[in-house]
């Protein structure tokens, strides 16, 4: 019985972190997405494109 519940227990905290990763990952993209923009109104080209190349990594 005590293996079952280590087990439960490892899989819960497993399901825990993938859900906080995909948080993170939303947020971050979500943020990526308004700097862009204020790139674009800029004009800032090389934030534009670092920002483009580190939205690519998280996809």
């Amino acid at each position: 019985m005590d293996k079952m519940k280590v087990t439960y227990e490892a899989m819960l905290s497993l399901t825990a972190e993938m859900i906080w990763d995909e948080a993170i990952r939303k947020h971050r993209t979500e943020r990526i997405y308004e700097e862009i923009d204020k790139a674009l109104a800029s004009g800032d080209e090389t934030t534009f494109r670092t920002l483009t190349d580190e939205l690519k990594t998280l996809r």
